[in-house]
């Protein structure tokens, strides 16, 4: 995954009408319900700027909610921006930004895997500020970051774990168009004892989430 060189190459954008160039785009503000509800979503590289939200993560407990497993090195993420930008070809991070204010509202990851031979799969994960969950943003980022690596990369699946008691991101990954698949047993150490999670799914050729009537 790599960026371009101009200002909105390599950069998808997710608005009523779907990805591409922004048309008649509906506006969102921090904290504030708009006309239709519905934001304007995009994906960009991380910026230099950004790291202190990297720090944030790492070292406020309620920030990042069920996902939190421990005081993290907060000067971590500035020593991986210096080597690659977050842009690595096996895992990496980009910003969610809501227009028209250019807002940083959190972050996507991308983590390859392989189950077999050339049976490659993605993994990825979001990352929100509280003040902008519950308003469509993560369900739109999810299915931009989908569509950039179904575009830029040969896989065929892509995948994503969430806990059985975020009902909240369970619709969300249903909305990119993933699949619940099942219960992955005992996948996870978190607040003292071992845990339980979902694993959900979409392949290239399922039907596209902007397919949807209003989307």
């Amino acid at each position: 995954m790599t960026a371009g060189d101009g200002p909105d190459h390599g950069v998808l954008r997710a608005t009523h009408e779907g990805i591409g160039l922004m048309k008649n785009e509906r506006e969102s503000a921090p904290g504030v319900a708009h006309d239709g509800g519905e934001p304007t979503v995009r994906l960009r590289p991380v910026a230099e700027a950004d790291l202190e939200m990297f720090r944030r993560f790492c070292t406020e407990p309620g920030l990042i909610g069920l996902d939190w497993s421990g005081f993290r090195d907060p000067g971590a993420p500035a020593r991986r921006f210096a080597v690659d930008n977050w842009l690595g070809a096996d895992d990496g991070r980009l910003m969610v930004e809501v227009e028209p204010e250019g807002t940083a509202a959190g972050i996507v990851s991308y983590l390859s895997g392989r189950y077999s031979g050339l049976a490659s799969y993605w993994e990825i994960g979001i990352v929100l500020l509280p003040a902008w969950r519950g308003r469509g943003i993560g369900w739109r980022a999810q299915a931009l970051l989908c569509d950039y690596l179904f575009q830029h990369t040969p896989a065929q699946r892509i995948q994503a774990g969430t806990h059985p008691e975020n009902v909240t991101e369970q619709r969300s990954l249903e909305k990119a168009g993933f699949q619940l698949e099942g219960v992955v047993r005992a996948c996870e150490f978190r607040a003292g004892r071992w845990r339980d999670g979902y694993l959900y799914s979409r392949l290239r050729d399922d039907p596209s989430p902007w397919d949807r009537p209003g989307e």
